[in-house]
């Protein structure tokens, strides 16, 4: 603790930045100073020579700037002070042309809304966002934004609007990777962090379009050995692991595989997003797709109908699940799906987003389009099948009581 004197560069360490609690100023070197309050808070404070004058220029606190990002800092600002210019009158002017996230939003949602073929789709992104982000996220800037603000807008419908609130969290984090894409904020996407806080869905409710992800395995092993046609059984749990839709599925054909590079390739044609999509095949993926080609015999269809130049029903799952007495649906597993990649593995979102073939709406994302993740994506569908075929934790999923 001292003065303003001079100072060895680097002095402190992270380690003592967090142990400090005396108050005071310690200095780091170079003009950079951590400030200890009374009441405990530490913050960071650059002193330098801003046109003749000598300036203080606050950096952060402590829980959001590190000792290394406040070191960056001091020498951008130093720099630009050396060179005549004012550090705080380039601070003020680049705030002032930070966005707020309502105004983000609009300009995301105009941006993208041309390349959406489907206008409802476009109507509702942005009017979920105006509904359920805004009135918590709306006036502040996207720089200021962190997890707990992501959390206050998601909590008060997390279990009375899963699918809408699943929505609202992905919405959010395309704006604000936008916001990052377009210099307007740094760090990571505070979306990505949220589902530590949030409760897990469907506990407070039996009803729920989408299976609660820690009960897959239990429906899987209840699936197979229901009395279902084998046939159907083999369609339902191949479209859980690869996560795909409903109409993917049931119309896929047998051209569209690669069993020697383990891949699928669905038409565009065929993809709500009018883009071909690969999709990597687990193992146990390929073990239901060799035990189909017996029963399909002929046929194009990879899961024929009665007749084999036709695929089956688009009602085989709903059956199925009635007669589970599940009132879930076949393409809620797609949500379960996106639940256990963001909860239960580190991968990053645009990989499990890739997966699901949904539009990628953000310059970030959209640029790893041009490799599409495979590997990643082949990596994330194993571990997807190992966590499908896993013991499950119980009996059995949630039944109806109808």
């Amino acid at each position: 603790m001292g003065g303003w004197g001079r100072h060895p560069d680097k002095a402190l360490t992270a380690v003592q930045v967090r142990g400090l609690k005396v108050p005071g100023r310690y200095a780091d070197g170079n003009g950079l100073y951590l400030v200890v309050e009374p009441s405990g808070s530490k913050r960071w404070l650059l002193r330098t020579v801003v046109q003749g004058r000598r300036r203080d220029i606050g950096l952060g606190g402590v829980s959001l700037v590190t000792l290394a990002e406040a070191r960056d800092k001091a020498l951008a600002y130093r720099k630009l002070a050396r060179d005549g210019g004012d550090p705080l009158a380039e601070r003020r002017k680049a705030r002032a042309t930070v966005p707020t996230f309502a105004d983000a939003a609009e300009q995301v949602h105009e941006e993208h809304k041309a390349s959406w073929k489907n206008p409802k789709h476009a109507a509702q992104w942005i009017t979920t966002l105006r509904t359920y982000a805004n009135p918590h996220l709306g006036t502040r800037r996207v720089d200021q934004i962190e997890t707990p603000d992501v959390l206050r807008a998601l909590s008060p419908i997390w279990l009375t609007k899963g699918e809408t609130a699943r929505r609202v969290r992905q919405r959010i984090g395309t704006v604000l990777d936008w916001a990052k894409a377009a210099g307007h904020r740094t760090g990571d996407n505070p979306v990505e962090g949220v589902a530590k806080g949030l409760p897990k869905q469907g506990e407070r409710d039996e009803h729920h379009a989408a299976l609660p992800y820690a009960e897959v395995p239990a429906f899987v092993a209840r699936l197979q050995s229901s009395d279902q046609g084998e046939a159907a059984r083999l369609a339902f749990e191949f479209l859980i692991l690869t996560a795909a839709r409903t109409s993917e599925v049931l119309r896929a054909e047998w051209r569209e595989i690669d069993e020697a590079e383990a891949l699928w390739t669905v038409p565009a044609a065929r993809m709500k997003a009018g883009r071909e999509h690969r999709v990597p095949l687990s193992k146990r993926s390929l073990e239901i797709l060799r035990r189909a080609k017996l029963l399909a015999g002929d046929s194009a269809f990879i899961f024929p109908g009665r007749s084999t130049g036709k695929p089956m029903s688009t009602m085989i799952f709903l059956m199925a699940l009635r007669r589970m007495k599940l009132t879930i649906t076949a393409h809620g597993f797609r949500s379960s799906f996106r639940d256990w990649a963001a909860e239960a593995t580190n991968l990053p979102r645009e990989v499990a987003e890739m997966a699901l073939a949904h539009t990628i709406e953000n310059r970030v994302e959209a640029a790893y389009r041009r490799g599409d993740l495979l590997a990643k994506r082949r990596e994330m569908m194993e571990q997807w099948s190992t966590f499908v075929a896993s013991k499950p934790k119980s009996d059995k999923p949630h039944e109806s009581s109808a």
